[in-house]
């Protein structure tokens, strides 16, 4: 009896900690008002194609991830404006060869999140390889495996439905860049279980007349009616198109509910319509704004006459535009304000769940040991001779979380037997990017700041300005300003007085990702192996 009693209180005491933990709050945005109002957005991060799902009180979103491993991030909330990152779905992209190397613009795209006989499901399109799926009965666990349901190239885009009668669908859209075609949707039949397609598919809309590269389509049902959610227009400067139908294969209605009409708030499309315990209707979406990428939106929305209405039709012209601030979702209580994580002390033994490689990630790497207050990060050389970090896998990245925000960090070089070659430093990345590096030379250490504009296509890093250390020891940090997310570095050898060093950069967009933040470590080809950066901490600040 002693025994249970101690276990009990062991479980009770780590499980009373884990609920008065003081929750993660950003210094640079939060959406919730304090007083029951929310402003958009209320993620100012690239959460592209958000798709969401209540699962009691509780709710669930995903995005998607293109290259960058962990994959399918799962965000919660309890009041739908308030959201924490804890877990992702897919640990390493698959095919897991195929992404041992960055294939930018790839991987997940545009995923489905759904709840379903007691577990969750997730579906997405790999446009090379076809339509996946991974389930759960924990968000918070380990999810299984994932299973290709429908292989094949263009696929993109899908989202299931189980039918009152017990069958099974699957609508989805094309890639027009691997299928040939785009702006058309179609629906397959699902065996029950959702994991295969039993036929070739059906079409059921054609957006080339009017709603050109409709895609990002999303399956309902309600008061009889099908509904399939889809935006077109394209990604900047599109709609949100409805359609509906009484028979699953149409065919459907169409009307557009969403546009950015008088409002600032530019392609206002994709997402999910979620439904609380009370019975409110609302609509995530999201916006693209260049370098912060695909940042995520919530409108308010009601029913008229079977049709979803969307935000306030400031304009009068009949269709709704998205609100900058609105009275919060009403969940029944109200809930702390809580954000994503974004400094990282690497204390314990795991990174945070912020962070993402820019390809299924190495063992080798890097460690985080019990005990040990920082991240080391080893000195990777690439496989093959390389122009630019593009194409270089360990490099360890973080979302924009604000249009203004500075990221600082200390960071200690150990070249080991290497006489030259090692480096490591502090990077705003995407199709342009720049860094701020410590390098080691023949005993002596320098720092780096270098611009590499067109890296997509190859381009050569250009060296701004260099300047010598007194040690090995060096504190970097990066201004963002925006709303045009011009970034300046500086540096400090005390951690105290720092100097700005280079030129403004403006940051630019990844391939169909916003720019990141983060760190990397890598050698030359040519030097001696071993090296390594501790990285102390990494913190993210006005």
């Amino acid at each position: 009896m002693k025994l249970y009693t101690l276990i009990f209180c062991c479980l009770f005491s780590t499980l009373l900690i884990a609920q008065t933990e003081k929750p993660y709050v950003s210094e640079v945005w939060v959406a919730d008002n304090g007083d029951g109002t929310y402003n958009n957005p209320i993620l100012y991060s690239d959460y592209s194609d958000p798709d969401a799902v209540r699962v009691g009180d509780d709710y669930y979103m995903t995005a998607s991830s293109f290259n960058a491993a962990p994959a399918l991030p799962i965000l919660h909330s309890k009041d739908m404006v308030n959201w924490q990152l804890i877990n992702h779905a897919l640990p390493e992209q698959v095919p897991a060869e195929t992404f041992k190397t960055p294939q930018h613009g790839n991987g997940v795209w545009a995923p489905c999140i759904r709840y379903h006989n007691n577990e969750i499901y997730i579906y997405w399109g790999d446009p090379d390889f076809g339509i996946y799926m991974v389930k759960t009965k924990d968000p918070y666990g380990k999810w299984d495996d994932p299973v290709l349901v429908m292989p094949g190239k263009g696929l993109i885009d899908p989202s299931p439905l189980w039918d009152d009668n017990g069958n099974a669908y699957l609508v989805h859209a094309y890639a027009g860049s691997r299928a040939g075609v785009k702006s058309l949707l179609s629906v397959n039949k699902m065996n029950a279980e959702g994991t295969k397609v039993l036929d070739k598919g059906t079409h059921v809309f054609d957006g080339h007349d009017h709603h050109e590269t409709v895609e990002g389509s999303k399956f309902y049902k309600r008061n009889g009616y099908y509904y399939i959610f889809a935006p077109a227009g394209g990604v900047p400067t599109g709609w949100q198109l409805i359609l509906r139908s009484k028979n699953i294969y149409g065919p459907y209605e169409e009307k557009i509910v969403l546009e950015q009409g008088s409002t600032n708030i530019n392609g206002p499309h994709q997402g999910a319509w979620v439904e609380t315990p009370e019975g409110e209707s609302w609509f995530y979406h999201f916006q693209d704004v260049n370098a912060y990428g695909r940042i995520v939106h919530l409108q308010p929305m009601t029913w008229e006459k079977d049709w979803p209405v969307m935000g306030k039709d400031f304009d009068g012209n009949g269709i709704g535009e998205p609100v900058q601030t609105h009275k919060k979702p009403n969940v029944g209580k109200s809930y702390p304000i809580v954000t994503p994580l974004e400094t990282d002390n690497f204390e314990g033994q795991n990174i945070g769940l912020q962070w993402q490689w820019n390809a299924n990630n190495d063992v080798v790497w890097h460690a985080k040991l019990p005990g040990n207050d920082y991240l080391r990060l080893f000195s990777i050389k690439p496989t093959e001779p390389l122009n630019n970090l593009w194409l270089m896998p360990n490099l360890l990245l973080q979302k924009f979380p604000a249009p203004s925000f500075s990221v600082s960090t200390k960071i200690t070089l150990i070249p080991e037997e290497a006489k030259s070659g090692k480096s490591a430093g502090l990077i705003i990345m995407g199709m342009d990017y720049a860094s701020l590096s410590i390098n080691n030379d023949y005993g002596n250490f320098f720092i780096k700041q270098v611009v590499c504009k067109d890296a997509i296509n190859g381009a050569s890093e250009e060296l701004i300005e260099e300047k010598k250390l007194k040690s090995n020891t060096v504190y970097f940090k990066v201004s963002v300003i925006g709303p045009d997310a011009m970034c300046q570095f500086s540096y400090s050898e005390n951690g105290k007085k720092f100097k700005n060093i280079g030129k403004p950069f403006k940051a630019k967009e990844g391939k169909w990702i916003g720019a990141k933040v983060g760190l990397f470590s890598i050698s030359t080809m040519t030097a001696k192996r071993g090296g390594y950066a501790d990285i102390e901490y990494f913190k993210v600040e006005k």
